[in-house]
């Protein structure tokens, strides 16, 4: 009762997904990330084990298609889930059971792929794909929200709206954002909401979070206060433009 985009930034590695529903705390269920190496989205009638054993896989090496296949092998309730993957060797692999509430299908690409089940028709995830390629002027969050709202603005989901989540992974085993709207009447304007809220402070605050490359991170209070004012006098400059 879902659809959801799982993208990859070409030039950067980062992997993102983003998920919209009538359903509570979508973002607690759909969305699985492997840093640097693929995504699961699990769907339909939701089983969180493709999303978790799906990481492992991806993890050993094992293609989209592969994936798809072995999840849904050993599960009888197959036909009732949806699933999109993007594994560890690039490619993108879509599942639809035949038993999921229409209208349900999914659409895979080079970059991206969009999946759904129980929409408005096959429109919200053709909207959702067009505005994916065609706002790449856009930064990363915004795309994919902006996305989101094409698909919910032809019909969305059919039952209505409730929740909606954005994850993002670059190449630290943390995530560099991860928002949820867990219940809310307008879950995507929410979102919206809060990826603004996010450029507040978090985006300048992150880059100093202890990695695996530096596991002290940047702990220097006066450097963090004078990184983050650098970021706020560019934007000001930019606005004032």
């Amino acid at each position: 009762m879902t659809w959801s985009i799982i993208f990859r930034e070409r030039d950067s590695g980062r992997i993102a997904i983003a998920v919209a529903t009538k359903f509570f705390a979508v973002g607690a269920r759909v969305p699985y990330i492997e840093a640097r190496k693929g995504a699961v989205a699990t769907q339909a009638l939701v089983n969180p084990l493709y999303g978790i054993d799906g990481l492992k896989l991806i993890r050993d090496g094992v293609g989209a298609a592969d994936v798809i296949r072995i999840l849904t092998a050993r599960d009888d309730g197959r036909e009732h889930r949806q699933l999109h993957v993007l594994a560890s060797d690039g490619q993108f692999a879509a599942y639809t059971g035949a038993e999921c509430v229409p209208w349900c299908g999914h659409w895979t690409g080079e970059d991206f792929s969009v999946a759904g089940n129980m929409l408005a028709g096959p429109q919200v995830v053709s909207e959702t794909v067009r505005v994916l390629r065609e706002r790449s002027d856009l930064e990363l969050p915004r795309r994919l929200i902006a996305a989101l709202k094409a698909g919910e603005k032809v019909g969305g989901d059919k039952r209505g709206k409730q929740s909606a989540a954005l994850v993002i992974y670059g190449n630290d085993e943390q995530s560099e954002l991860d928002l949820r709207v867990d219940d809310h009447v307008e879950p995507l304007l929410e979102l919206a909401r809060l990826e603004s809220v996010s450029r507040e402070l978090w985006t300048n605050i992150r880059p100093f979070l202890p990695t695996r490359q530096n596991p002290a991170g940047i702990y220097d209070r006066a450097l963090i206060d004078a990184e983050v004012e650098k970021s706020w006098a560019a934007v000001r400059a930019k606005a004032a433009e």
